[in-house]
């Protein structure tokens, strides 16, 4: 063999073993019928895209699509539900929990909810309430201005020595 290839012009050289030294790595266990060690079948169609999304999406079913699911897996034989599941990508919780909200009449049910916690419901006071509020704040901001400015024409007056007239406050 060696001859062989150098005459090819490969240059590859087979490595020289000793009387004791098998060709095989040793086997650690197994089956070594020859069905065994026959490849598995290798499944025909496109591979499967091996490239993972940086991130999952949840998966969302109509009302429509999860009532024509449930018609079909109710007319599936013995073995028809298995293959139906397998050809839509579902589980059987799936079927479980879609055949309890048709059952309880939750035709709406089954469509797909928001997820997250619910919104509390608005309250009409407090939306009121909310409006008194900032009306009061910018009220509030307006009277403090007006004060502001009477203090400095106060001072102004008494620069000048013009005379300051201040209203008398009724009580009554």
């Amino acid at each position: 063999m060696k001859k062989v290839e150098l005459e090819r012009g490969i240059g590859l050289v087979a490595p020289t073993r000793s009387g004791g030294e098998r060709s095989e790595p040793e086997r650690s266990g197994g089956a070594t019928s020859p069905a065994a060690a026959a490849p598995a079948p290798v499944a025909s169609g496109p591979a499967p895209d091996p490239e993972v999304v940086a991130r999952a999406e949840r998966r969302q079913y109509t009302a429509a699509y999860k009532l024509r699911i449930l018609r079909e897996a109710d007319a599936c034989g013995p073995g028809g539900i298995a293959a139906l599941m397998r050809r839509e990508g579902l589980y059987s919780s799936h079927l479980v929990n879609w055949r309890r909200q048709r059952e309880q009449g939750q035709l709406a049910g089954l469509s797909p909810k928001k997820r997250g916690r619910m919104p509390m419901p608005r309250n009409p006071l407090a939306t009121e309430n909310e409006r008194l509020r900032r009306e009061n704040e910018r009220l509030q901001k307006r009277l403090r201005q007006a004060e502001t400015i009477i203090e400095a024409q106060k001072k102004l007056c008494e620069i000048l020595g013009l005379p300051v007239h201040e209203p008398s406050e009724k009580n009554g």
